[in-house]
């Protein structure tokens, strides 16, 4: 059972994983590793520390397996993945289950800030890559900054940009309060991520 300052922030399904998408989540897990093809739950509250109970319930429960598990200074997150969608969704099922919530109580995302920077400059791109473990930012090309709260959604805005667009992945944050997401190609590529980021992001509904 929750407690009354239970929060769910954030219940965020993926029912295909993309290929930059997977590779880079592959760099980053330190749980069991997912692949191209895959389907995904993130799921993030507060307080943080509800994530061992429910994580464990899931894993007995279903043949999902989990990638990340974190409890961080303010929520916790974790990730289930499966090959398939059904393991998937039941893990999901008996996650709220576990907590006494149904998924209308989630947190409804919101974008906190966005930015599409054209004809990137050299020393920008430089500095950028340093930071980024997935593709390289080119200079000339126009890149996507987007921010949203909570977190975890920003894994579903990533996934869906790569889906309706040929873009270049560079960096995913889906840990703490807001969630960061770079990508990078042509103007029309960028703007056509960024399109179907915000949509994904604004058809998810909650409170």
């Amino acid at each position: 059972m929750t407690t009354d300052n239970f929060q769910l922030r954030a219940y965020c399904y993926l029912d295909r994983m993309q290929p930059q998408y997977a590779a880079f989540v592959g760099t980053v897990t330190q749980g069991d590793l997912p692949i191209e093809g895959m389907a995904s739950l993130y799921v993030e509250m507060a307080p943080g520390n509800w994530v061992f109970r429910v994580v464990d319930a899931a894993v007995k429960a279903t043949s999902a397996r989990p990638g990340a598990q974190i409890v961080e200074r303010e929520f916790g997150m974790f990730e289930l993945h499966s090959t398939s969608q059904e393991d998937v969704l039941q893990a999901g099922e008996v996650v709220l289950r576990e907590l006494g919530l149904d998924m209308s109580q989630r947190k409804k995302p919101s974008i906190a800030s966005m930015q599409v920077i054209t004809n990137v400059n050299g020393y920008q791109a430089q500095l950028l890559n340093r930071f980024s473990r997935g593709m390289m930012l080119v200079p000339g090309e126009t890149m996507l900054v987007l921010e949203v709260e909570p977190a975890a959604y920003i894994n579903l805005a990533a996934n869906e940009a790569e889906k309706a667009s040929t873009v270049n992945l560079m960096h995913i944050s889906g840990v703490g309060r807001y969630g960061r997401l770079w990508m990078a190609g042509t103007e029309a590529d960028v703007l056509a991520a960024r399109d179907a980021a915000v949509t994904a992001i604004e058809s998810i509904d909650g409170v």
